[in-house]
């Protein structure tokens, strides 16, 4: 998966940094906005990616708001012992 953000101010970017850091996740900072071929890397990644999810939800293969719930509330009875 790829993510592409834009920080509103330097702080952001530190903490954001700071956090890709801490769970050492791999990055590239500081793309240059010209570089024509990664961003059409980029966006044909993305586009792969969004295609897919597209087709699963169409196949069914989702799940709704009330399973999601449901997933929810018997993970944390695992998790709690009961």
């Amino acid at each position: 998966m790829s993510i592409l953000v834009n920080p509103h101010s330097e702080h952001d970017e530190k903490a954001l940094i700071a956090f890709l850091d801490s769970r050492k996740y791999d990055y590239k900072a500081d793309i240059d906005a010209e570089d024509k071929e990664g961003m059409k890397a980029f966006l044909d990644q993305y586009n792969n990616e969004i295609d897919e999810a597209e087709a699963e939800i169409e196949s069914g293969n989702y799940l709704d708001q009330d399973e999601v719930e449901k997933l929810f509330a018997d993970r944390r009875k695992k998790l709690n012992g009961n």
